[in-house]
C-alpha cells in the first residue's frame, strides 16, 4: 500500500547523496537525537546551495519534523535508516524504520490529512489545540509550510519507508 501526494517526484534512478543508519532504540533514547541528526545531515547536504546557511536551516527544520514524528511513532526493534537524494533543486529524504500495522496506519491517516483540500485548516487546528499534539502534526507542517510531498510504503519484515520530497530553494544555475 502506498499513500502519495501530488506534485514533484524525483526520478527513482537518482543516486544517494548520503545514507545513515542507527538502532531505533538508540535513536529514541533521547529526544535531542532528532535535532543533532537533522543539524548534522543538513550541514552535510547544504555545502553547494546558493545560500548554504539558509538552506541548512530550512533543511534541518524539515528533517527534524520527520525525525520527531518517527521518534513519537515507530515499531519496537530494528534500524532507522536515512537516505538523502538530490536532483536539481529537489531533495528526497527517505526514512526507513520498524513499523507494525497500527503504526503504518497512523502514518497513512496523517498523510491523508496532508493531502486534504483543507490541510492548512487541519494544521492550524492541530497546532493550537490544548490536547496532546496529534502524531501527524509534524507531517502536516511539512506539507503546509514546506510544500513537502509525502509518501509511505509498507516494506517486508515489519518496516516502512516514509519519503519527503522538498524543493527548499529555486533552481540553481
Amino acid at each position: 500500500m502506498q499513500a502519495t501526494s501530488e506534485g514533484m517526484s524525483l526520478n527513482s534512478d537518482v543516486p544517494q547523496m548520503l545514507h545513515m543508519d542507527l538502532d531505533i532504540k538508540d535513536f529514541c533514547s533521547d529526544w535531542a537525537h532528532c535535532d543533532l541528526m537533522s543539524g548534522y545531515l543538513a550541514r552535510m547536504v547544504s555545502h553547494n546551495r546558493l545560500d548554504s546557511l539558509l538552506f541548512s536551516n530550512l533543511y534541518s527544520s524539515a528533517l527534524n519534523e520527520l525525525l520527531e514524528t518517527v521518534f513519537r511513532v515507530h515499531g519496537e526493534d530494528g534500524k532507522l535508516e536515512c537516505a538523502v537524494h538530490r536532483q536539481g533543486n529537489h531533495d528526497r529524504i527517505e526514512l526507513t524504520f520498524p513499523a507494525d500495522q497500527p503504526t503504518f496506519e497512523t502514518y497513512r491517516k496523517a498523510i491523508e490529512k496532508v493531502q486534504a483540500s483543507d490541510a492548512e485548516a487541519l494544521y492550524l487546528e492541530a497546532l493550537f489545540t490544548e490536547d496532546e499534539p496529534d502524531a501527524g502534526l509534524g507531517l502536516l507542517e511539512l506539507g503546509v509550510d514546506y510544500g513537502a510531498r509525502l509518501t509511505i510504503d509498507r516494506l517486508e519484515n515489519g518496516r516502512m519507508c516514509l519519503v519527503a520530497e522538498l524543493a527548499l530553494e529555486d533552481e540553481t544555475e
